[in-house]
């Protein structure tokens, strides 16, 4: 996600959410640098492994992946296990037709960043496109309001290109255990208001909005240890096996009405 670049000014945003005493935005922005030490920085790009996944009938389904590290798989094992992989093979399997996988995501995206990436795809649209997006914008100076804006306007463009859209919204924050209290409860507020703008740009815009928070997270922190990979901050395969276990049901729904 490329969150950690930005965590000390995670702490800036708390203002907005009731102020903050000196000392306690001195306290927010001594653990962001730890948080960000702890972590580290990505020392590889994720695997990438696009190309068609086979099922019955001669018309590929054209599925796209766009957003952050989350939508690009950092953290996985394996080609196997990226999401956008796991999620063409169950759509091949309940769509009845071969999927055509293409990534876009990228490590380190934001929403402002973002429009590059729908730039390229509706250039050659998907029949359907998922969207990560959003961590790197809590822990960027990104306004609420304007990230949220600004996902609505490229969801726009994906839905007048013709690809049906589903939106994972910003994840529970709350689940990265190397981000200390209180700065952890403060990326938690912050990304779980952020999800609900989301959610309501996706919604203005003609798609669907998951709202991770409540659907995936909540096994992040029961199984931590089982979920996160070595850097305790991206998931792993399984991690990514629940998360497209959750997804899988919205795609197939949208493909279906589109």
């Amino acid at each position: 996600m490329g969150v950690l670049r930005n965590m000390r000014i995670a702490a800036m945003t708390v203002g907005t959410l009731g102020g903050l005493s000196g000392v306690m935005y001195g306290l927010l922005t001594g653990q962001g640098k730890r948080a960000r030490t702890l972590i580290g920085r990505p020392t590889k790009d994720p695997h990438l492994a696009d190309g068609t996944y086979p099922g019955p009938g001669p018309n590929p389904l054209r599925f796209a992946v766009l957003g952050d590290s989350l939508a690009a798989g950092l953290g996985a094992e394996h080609a196997s296990n990226l999401p956008g992989v796991l999620l063409a093979r169950g759509l091949a399997e309940e769509c009845g037709r071969p999927v055509q996988l293409k990534t876009y995501a990228r490590v380190g995206a934001n929403t402002r960043t973002f429009i590059t990436q729908v730039d390229q795809a509706v250039a050659d649209p998907p029949d359907v496109a998922l969207v990560i997006i959003g961590g790197n914008d809590v822990t960027g100076k990104m306004r609420v309001r304007t990230s949220a804006a600004l996902l609505g306007i490229e969801v726009a463009r994906l839905r007048t290109a013709g690809a049906a859209v589903v939106v994972a919204t910003c994840p529970d924050l709350g689940t990265i255990r190397p981000i200390p209290q209180p700065l952890r409860t403060v990326v938690r507020r912050w990304g779980r208001m952020l999800a609900k703008a989301q959610q309501r740009a996706v919604h203005r815009a003609g798609g669907v909005a998951v709202s991770v928070a409540d659907l995936v997270s909540p096994e992040f922190h029961i199984r931590h240890s089982e979920l996160f990979s070595p850097d305790r901050f991206h998931p792993n395969g399984a991690g990514y096996r629940h998360a497209a276990n959750i997804l899988l049901a919205p795609l197939c729904t949208a493909v279906r009405v589109t």
